[in-house]
C-alpha cells in the first residue's frame, strides 16, 4: 500500500520530545548490559541484534513497549542503539529509554521495516529471537532487510538477563517488600462474606500506593492481584471473581507488583476463619516442602537436582500426584505479559546450575479435586538471592497455619 502524498509523509523521524526521564537504573547499568550484548553478538557473528520482545527491549534500552497491535523494536549495532516506535507514543518511547528513538509513521505499509533498515542496512548478519518473532515478520525481516545469515539469539540473551547485578537485584529486593505490603492489606481485608473482586482491590491499592512512595519518578503499570477462594485456588493462575468468602474456605493470596518492567511476587495460603483436619494435613505437608526446597537452593546445585529432592519428599507422602507444576522460576524482566527465562526454573528437564546473583522462587503447589477431603490448591512462594554460600529469603510476609487462618 502506498500514498500519493508520500513526499510530505515522512516513512520515519526522530521526535526527541522535552527531556529524557530518569529510568530504574543509572546509565552505567544499560552501558554494562550493553556491552555484554555486543560481546554475545561477536561471538554468534552477528551484526545487528533486531528485538521485538517487551523483555529483551526493555532490559536492553528501558522502554517498556505498549503493543496494541503495532510493532514495536530494538536494534543493536556496534555503534548503535535505537528503539523504534509507532507515532502514536510520541516523544515517551525516547524519554524512557536509555537509547536512541526513531518512530516509524503508518502512511504506508511497513514503515517499521524501512525504520529498521535505516539502521541495520542490507546484507547483515541479523540477529532475532526465536521465541518471539512471528512468522509474518520473520518474512518481511527477509524481505526488507535481505539478511546473508539471521541468527537466533533468544538463547543467549535469556543466559544474561538470569544474572542479576546488584542493581536488579537492589530493585526485585524493593519489589519484594511491596508484595509483602499488598499481603499484609489483603490479610487484613480478609472477611467472611466479603467478596474476591474487593480483597484484591485492597492489594493491589496498597501496592500501587507504596510503589509510587518508593519511586515517585517511575511509571505505574500492570501491578495486579489474584485473590482466589474455594473452588477457585485450584488454578495459580484462576482470574479473581466475585465469589462472597465462606468460613472454612481456603483462600490464595498472590500479589505481583510491577516496577519498571520488574516482577516480583507473594503467594500464600490461607483459610478463613478456620481450617479442618484434612486440609491443615495437605498445607503443613507443602509448607515442609517449601522449606525443603528453600534450603536446596544454593550455588552448585542443578534445577533439576531440587526438583527431583522435592518429588521424592512429597512422593514419600503420597502427595507428588498433586503436584501442578514446577517448584520456581527466575525473576527479573518478565510478567504474565511478556518475557520468561526458561532455563531457570525449577523442573526435571532443566540442567541449569544455580551460580550467585540468579534470582529464584520456591514455590511448591498440591491441588486436590473439590470432591477429595482437603480439597483446593495449596500454594507457598518465596524470592531467594543465590548467595556465594547459599541463599538470601527477600520474602517477609510469614507462611504456614500459625500466621494465615485469618477473617
Amino acid at each position: 500500500m502506498t500514498n500519493s502524498s508520500n513526499t510530505a509523509r515522512p516513512d520515519m523521524y526522530r521526535f526527541h520530545n522535552g527531556t529524557k526521564s530518569p529510568l530504574p537504573f543509572e546509565a552505567a547499568e544499560y552501558e554494562a548490559r550493553l556491552e555484554e550484548l555486543r560481546e554475545r553478538m561477536e561471538a554468534a557473528g552477528v551484526a545487528a541484534a533486531v528485538f521485538t520482545s517487551m523483555h529483551n527491549i526493555a532490559y536492553y534500552s528501558g522502554f517498556l513497549y505498549c503493543a496494541f497491535g503495532r510493532p514495536y523494536g530494538l536494534v543493536v549495532t556496534d555503534t548503535d542503539c535505537v528503539t523504534v516506535s509507532a507515532g502514536i507514543d510520541a516523544g515517551q518511547p525516547w524519554r524512557r529509554s536509555f537509547a536512541d528513538n526513531i518512530t516509524y509513521t503508518d502512511w504506508q505499509r511497513d514503515n517499521y521495516w524501512r525504520a529498521i533498515l535505516s539502521i541495520t542496512g542490507k546484507g547483515a548478519v541479523i540477529g532475532y529471537e526465536g521465541d518471539h518473532l512471528t512468522l509474518m515478520q520473520r518474512d518481511k525481516l527477509e524481505d526488507f532487510l535481505e539478511p546473508t545469515v539471521m541468527v537466533d539469539l533468544f538463547d543467549t540473551t535469556m543466559r544474561q538477563r538470569m544474572h542479576k547485578s546488584p542493581a536488579e537485584i537492589a530493585l526485585i529486593r524493593q519489589g519484594a517488600q511491596v508484595a509483602d505490603v499488598g499481603g499484609y492489606a489483603i490479610r487484613e481485608a480478609v472477611k467472611i462474606g466479603a467478596r474476591e473482586i474487593d480483597i484484591a482491590m485492597a492489594g493491589r491499592d496498597a501496592m500501587e500506593l507504596e510503589i509510587a512512595k518508593r519511586f515517585p519518578d517511575a511509571e505505574y503499570r500492570d501491578t495486579w492481584v489474584w485473590f482466589q477462594s474455594g473452588l477457585n485456588t485450584d488454578g495459580a493462575h484462576n482470574p479473581v471473581t466475585s465469589r462472597q468468602i465462606e468460613r472454612g474456605d481456603i483462600l490464595s493470596l498472590n500479589t505481583f507488583p510491577m516496577i519498571s518492567a520488574y516482577y516480583t511476587a507473594l503467594e500464600r495460603t490461607l483459610f478463613a476463619g478456620e481450617v479442618d483436619s484434612a486440609s491443615l494435613k495437605i498445607w503443613e505437608a507443602n509448607v515442609a516442602a517449601h522449606e525443603l526446597g528453600i534450603s536446596l537452593l544454593k550455588p552448585g546445585v542443578s534445577c533439576a537436582d531440587v526438583t527431583l529432592q522435592i518429588n521424592a519428599f512429597l512422593e514419600e507422602r503420597d502427595l507428588l500426584q498433586y503436584r501442578t507444576f514446577g517448584y520456581g522460576h527466575s525473576f527479573g524482566v518478565l510478567s504474565h505479559f511478556y518475557g520468561r527465562e526458561a532455563g531457570l526454573e525449577l523442573r526435571e528437564d532443566i540442567d541449569t546450575v544455580l551460580e550467585p546473583g540468579m534470582v529464584i522462587s520456591m514455590e511448591p503447589m498440591l491441588t486436590l479435586a473439590a470432591d477429595q477431603p482437603g480439597a483446593g490448591g495449596y500454594r507457598e512462594h518465596d524470592i531467594l538471592v543465590i548467595t556465594d554460600d547459599g541463599n538470601d529469603n527477600i520474602t517477609g510476609y510469614p507462611f504456614g497455619p500459625e500466621f494465615n487462618v485469618v477473617g
